[in-house]
């Protein structure tokens, strides 16, 4: 593994109710340097409070109560996430450390349009950048994101859901961000749309260098862009494997439910085949529900 970018030790967050519940138990993860690490479970297993914790976002009843997050910047120096506060929380959201947050493409205000919105990262956080630089600026993230510079005078009611979504990645990417945490980014396009979004964050990881923790309930999906996995259940991670590894041999019972939850198109009912002890794939499961 390459040099870390984010190091997860010990994190735990309760949600102070009555009784507590206790949303993320004890874990750690590292993410390398330009990776991308898959984060997968059920719905309400704690993978967008993990998220949350990390990038300072919870609140209340959320509460940190164990572990902490470490950035390590690509200046050779190690930021501990927990005690930012005030200013310096606010100026490192977005600059090193961005996200895509679940249903995004419905964050945009709708009326507000997209140039604005746009512009509106950098008067925040780029204040010494002038108009002229801002408005090329805009220009160049929605043709890096796949999205004609035109639509930049568009309300967000006259894009396409695909559309809106690129531009929350575009303004997610703004600032050059060293990791991007997507919680969820696709789950309210179609397959189609879902496809061409996934080649984008794999084109755009690869020309410029970020580390992506990419999370959703769809296993196969993840198997599709990852370079590892941590499969999450009830607050904890009970496997972390490579995505090929965890295809063709996961270890844990959980991990195989969620690779048989997801029917083959050809062969078997069944994401896997058994033979004996041994799991093996029965089809490529991961490309036909990607695709």
């Amino acid at each position: 593994m390459s040099h870390p970018v984010l190091e997860i030790s010990s994190m735990s967050v309760d949600y102070l109710v009555d009784p507590v519940v206790h949303a993320v138990r004890d874990v750690s993860l590292t993410l390398a340097r330009g990776e991308v690490l898959g984060l997968a479970g059920e719905s309400g297993c704690g993978k967008s409070t993990l998220a949350y914790a990390v990038t300072r976002l919870l609140k209340p009843p959320a509460s940190i109560v164990g572990g902490r997050a470490l950035f390590h910047s690509r200046e050779g120096y190690a930021i501990d996430l927990g005690e930012l506060h005030g200013e310096e929380l606010r100026a490192f959201r977005w600059d090193k450390v961005a996200m895509v947050f679940q249903g995004a493409m419905n964050s945009l205000n709708p009326v507000i349009r997209i140039r604005d919105q746009l512009e509106d990262v950098f008067t925040t956080h780029r204040p010494d950048v002038d108009k002229r630089r801002r408005r090329e600026r805009c220009a160049e993230l929605l043709t890096r994101v796949g999205v004609d510079p035109g639509r930049l005078n568009a309300y967000p009611h006259e894009l396409s859901g695909g559309m809106r979504q690129r531009v929350m990645i575009a303004m997610a990417l703004a600032l050059d961000p060293q990791v991007l945490i997507m919680d969820e980014p696709t789950t309210a396009l179609d397959v189609v749309v879902q496809r061409e979004i996934l080649q984008e964050i794999t084109r755009l990881r690869a020309e410029l260098g970020f580390a992506v923790v990419f999370i959703t309930h769809d296993l196969p999906l993840l198997l599709e862009i990852s370079d590892r996995i941590a499969v999450m259940r009830e607050g904890r991670i009970v496997e972390l494997a490579d995505a090929r590894t965890l295809y063709t041999a996961p270890t844990h019972e959980y991990t195989r439910q969620l690779l048989d939850s997801f029917p083959s198109l050809t062969g078997t009912r069944g994401g896997f085949v058994r033979d004996g002890s041994q799991a093996s794939p029965a089809a490529p499961a991961r490309t036909e529900v990607a695709s």
